[in-house]
C-alpha cells in the first residue's frame, strides 16, 4: 500500500491567470530552464498565492507554452499559473514585473475564462522579425522569392539525436522583406510543428536555394505567437480570455 504524504493536501486552484511577458537584451541567450527559475522566484517575492500540485514533491502550478530558442528576443512568451487565492490579474503582473530583472518584461495579465478551451490550442504558429546587417535589400529579396516557389527545401538541422534532413519549406506560411537604416529586414509567419522551424532554419533554407549567407549575426525577435485562420491572420491567443471578461462582469451584478 503507498504511503501518503503526511499533513493537510493543498489548497484547490481557484484562479488561473494567462500571462505574457517579452525577453529583451542580454537574457535573450538565457536558457528556458534559467527563465523558468527566474519566473519562480520572483513569483516568491512577489507574493503571488500560488496553488500547488498535490503529493512528495509539491510544486507550484505553472505552464509554459512555446519558449522562444536560446538567443532570440520575444515579445510574445506565455505561461500559466494556478492561484490558490483570487487575486486582481493587473495588481499580480505589475508585482511579477517589479520581481523580475529588467530584460524581462511582463506585458499583460488576463483570467482564464471558462469554456474559452486551453490556451495551448491556441498557439500554432509564430510570427517572426529577423534583422540581417550588412545584408541588402537587394540581396534578401530574390533569395525570399526563390525560397517561397520552391515546393521542398531540405535542410540538415540538428536534434538530440544528431543531424536529420527535414524540409523547411511547409512550415512558412508568409514571409516577405523590408529594409530599416539599410538593414535588411525578413519578416516570417512560421507554423510550429515537430520539428520546430527556427529562424536559423529559414536561413539555412535561404542558403540552400540562393547560397544567401548574412555576413553579420542576426537578431530574431519573436513578435506575436497565436493560432494561423484561413486569411493568414495570427490570433491573440488571450483575445477569448479578454473577450469574456465583460460577461463575467456582466453575470456577477
Amino acid at each position: 500500500m503507498a504511503r501518503q504524504p503526511d499533513g493537510p493536501p493543498p489548497p484547490p486552484t481557484v484562479q488561473k491567470l494567462r500571462i505574457r511577458y517579452a525577453k529583451r537584451g542580454r537574457l535573450r541567450f538565457a536558457s528556458h530552464r534559467d527563465l523558468a527559475r527566474a519566473l519562480e522566484r520572483a513569483l516568491r517575492r512577489a507574493q503571488v498565492p500560488m496553488a500547488f500540485s498535490a503529493g512528495f514533491s509539491p510544486h507550484p502550478k505553472i505552464s509554459y507554452l512555446g519558449a522562444a530558442p536560446t538567443g532570440a528576443a520575444s515579445e510574445a512568451e506565455y505561461v500559466e499559473i494556478g492561484l490558490a487565492v483570487r487575486c486582481d490579474p493587473e495588481a499580480v503582473r505589475a508585482g511579477l514585473d517589479a520581481a523580475l530583472p529588467e530584460d524581462i518584461a511582463v506585458l499583460e495579465a488576463v483570467e482564464a475564462a471558462p469554456g474559452t478551451g486551453s490556451l495551448a490550442d491556441r498557439i500554432d504558429t509564430s510570427v517572426w522579425r529577423l534583422e540581417l546587417p550588412g545584408l541588402s535589400l537587394t540581396e534578401l529579396a530574390p533569395a525570399v522569392e526563390k525560397f517561397l516557389a520552391a515546393d521542398v527545401v531540405t535542410i540538415a538541422k540538428r536534434t538530440k539525436n544528431g543531424l536529420k534532413d527535414i524540409d523547411a519549406r511547409p512550415a512558412v506560411a508568409s514571409a516577405w522583406v523590408g529594409d530599416e537604416a539599410g538593414c535588411a529586414i525578413l519578416h516570417m509567419v512560421v507554423r510550429q510543428g515537430t520539428p520546430a522551424v527556427r529562424p536559423d532554419d529559414v536561413l539555412a533554407a535561404l542558403a540552400a536555394v540562393a547560397d544567401l549567407r548574412p555576413p553579420s549575426p542576426p537578431r530574431a525577435v519573436r513578435v506575436a505567437q497565436g493560432r494561423l485562420d484561413d486569411t493568414g491572420t495570427v490570433a491573440d491567443p488571450l483575445g477569448p480570455d479578454r473577450e469574456a471578461r465583460p460577461l463575467q462582469e456582466h453575470a456577477a451584478i
